[in-house]
């Protein structure tokens, strides 16, 4: 029966001895050299008996555990100026915390890195959504006075004609203006009367509805206007009816 061993996978000689540390539960203040670098040594060993390549950066940190080890076994001089002596594991330590802060900076980093995939950045350069816009303007030689105009004759023509009644609970949607202007301008395509647009309202809150329909489609350039002389009607024509069929 085959024996398969699977060693975890280090990312560098400190991500192994980080492994450790916390394996032992120690206080990263006070590494147990002696028996960290057995461990170390040991894991070595077995990347060696499964004939693993191991790179120079674990076996540089092998030799400087050792050298540690050997130090703090050596008896300590006396001081003379009764200053405590240095910390043989002062300099791995010191190193060891700045790996952690690095890596954790990374786990940062690699999180904001998979937010930013979920999300598109909004282009900032003109060239890039230029596109977005057609070459001619639908309200050329025209105002929103204009139309705000033509907007009052159709609420004082429906007022004084008793076109427009109170309905309670009437349920007018942009979505349903739109499609409604939508299809109007679609059977009528050698163009239509602004007035005609707000025909079948019977309400005060549909003709505004409708009338804010009428200048979303327009900025859309489906709707093209157009007014023959000053004062005169203005009437509705088909613009680009498939910019519509693709929201």
């Amino acid at each position: 029966m085959e024996y398969n061993i699977h060693l975890p996978v280090f990312e560098g000689p400190f991500d192994l001895l980080l492994h450790l540390i916390r394996q032992n539960q120690v206080d990263i203040y006070d590494i147990p050299i002696s028996l960290i670098t057995d461990q170390y040594l040991d894991y070595l060993e077995q990347m060696k008996q499964m004939d693993l390549e191991i790179a120079s950066s674990f076996l540089v940190m092998a030799s400087t555990l050792l050298a540690i080890k050997a130090k703090m076994l050596l008896p300590t001089p006396p001081s003379e100026d009764d200053e405590e002596p240095e910390d043989a594991r002062e300099s791995l330590v010191r190193d060891l915390v700045e790996y952690i802060k690095f890596k954790d900076m990374a786990k940062v980093m690699e999180s904001m890195a998979e937010k930013r995939h979920t999300s598109f950045q909004r282009p900032n350069r003109e060239e890039e959504f230029l596109n977005l816009f057609s070459d001619e303007n639908p309200l050329t030689g025209k105002t929103l006075d204009d139309l705000r105009a033509a907007f009052s004759v159709v609420l004082k023509k429906a007022e004084e004609t008793g076109m427009v009644m109170r309905i309670d609970k009437e349920q007018i949607t942009l979505k349903d203006r739109l499609e409604h202007l939508y299809q109007l301008i679609q059977y009528h395509p050698q163009g239509i009367a602004f007035s005609a647009a707000f025909d079948e309202c019977r309400s005060k809150m549909a003709l505004i509805v409708t009338f804010l329909a009428l200048l979303e489609l327009m900025r859309q350039s489906i709707i093209k206007i157009s007014q023959h002389n000053a004062y005169a009607e203005i009437y509705l024509y088909p613009g680009d009816l498939s910019k519509y069929e693709q929201q």
